[in-house]
């Protein structure tokens, strides 16, 4: 059996640019808001990443860094600011955070209908009964990958 060899720097190109076309005709245009706490060089470039898709594809980039010894108060001051806000359309709060703020408290409080990471409570139950409202980014591009070279799974 021949060995099926994936471009994945390929696909996501096409994937793009059928973003970009379609985002090119929208009235409003998406914004992701990135919330990064402190300076995980790791974190950094994940971050940088999304900004340059986001500007691939024709979506708003809203970065907000903050520092390491951020309060749990103003990160989740600055989330509840991002829910509100209507150019704000996805959140994405990079993970790992350092080691005094709660996780989970923070993920919790991102509105479910704004979590593109889909960790709310909501949107993983949502994903386990077969309904998502958002897929994970990972596995939804590994099923991406798959679907277009015809690997069954």
């Amino acid at each position: 059996m021949a060995a099926t060899i994936m471009d994945g720097k390929a696909l996501a190109a096409k994937v793009k640019e059928e973003v970009r076309e379609q985002t090119s005709k929208m009235e409003h245009k998406p914004g992701l808001a990135v919330v990064l706490v402190g300076d995980d060089p790791a974190s950094r470039v994940y971050v940088t990443g999304r900004e340059k898709d986001c500007a691939e594809c024709g979506f708003l980039s809203f970065e907000h860094a903050l520092p390491e010894d951020t309060t749990q108060e103003t990160l989740l001051d600055l989330i509840q600011e991002l829910n509100r806000d209507p150019q704000v359309d996805g959140i994405l709060c990079q993970l790992p955070l350092p080691g005094h703020l709660d996780e989970e408290a923070v993920l919790n409080a991102i509105a479910r209908d704004k979590d593109v990471d889909c960790f709310h409570p909501y949107n993983v139950g949502r994903l386990m009964i077969g309904d998502p409202v958002f897929l994970p980014c990972t596995p939804a591009g590994v099923m991406e990958m798959l679907r277009e070279y015809g690997i069954p799974v």
